[in-house]
């Protein structure tokens, strides 16, 4: 069940910049019938990071996002090298986006984003014990960020006003965890 069932006849880089590298391969596929499946290599490891204060407020950071051409709530997230450790690239991502240090990091969610189209993977920590600091964001990130109790986040994301998937899965493995009394 484990075996790979695809076979690939041939592979051409249709794209490559800093941050992905799209390949078309040429495949015969689990059926035996000859096509394309184009992968979508991302050269960087996704990062969120849930910042929970002792009051049980979340911090939300919203942004435009160019390609859905719309405004986002998300938590703090961004992308980190692959050979980084990853709490080093959580640490940069919280104090960039939210301007915020957290003394006590655990790893909450580990996932793959679109796991038919990409080979993405994403690391989400819970952040605790946190100190206000100033803001140090990237040069193309224009951010409003929100201290809200841990609750509302939750609705938001019932109600649709969080559509980010790194953002719903945090959120939501919150939510478990406080149902379980893990936090």
């Amino acid at each position: 069940m484990h075996n790979n069932p695809w076979k690939i006849l041939s592979s051409e880089v249709q794209y490559d910049n800093k941050w992905i590298r799209l390949t078309e391969h040429q495949v015969i596929n689990p059926n035996g019938g000859q096509g394309i499946y184009g992968v979508v290599h991302f050269k960087n490891l996704a990062i969120g990071v849930v910042a929970l204060d002792e009051a049980q407020h979340i911090y939300l950071v919203g942004q435009y996002r160019f390609p859905l051409e719309q405004f986002s709530w998300e938590i703090p997230e961004g992308g980190g090298p692959l050979g980084e450790d990853a709490l080093v690239s959580a640490k940069r991502e919280l104090l960039e986006e939210a301007g915020l240090v957290a003394h006590h990091w655990t790893p909450i969610v580990h996932m793959h984003l679109s796991n038919s189209v990409s080979d993405e993977t994403g690391i989400v920590y819970l952040a605790r014990d946190l100190e206000q600091h100033a803001a140090q964001p990237e040069e193309t990130e224009q951010l409003t960020v929100q201290r809200i109790p841990f609750e509302q986040a939750y609705q938001m994301v019932k109600d649709h006003r969080i559509t980010d998937s790194i953002s719903i899965a945090a959120i939501m493995k919150i939510k478990l965890m406080m149902l379980e009394g893990e936090i």
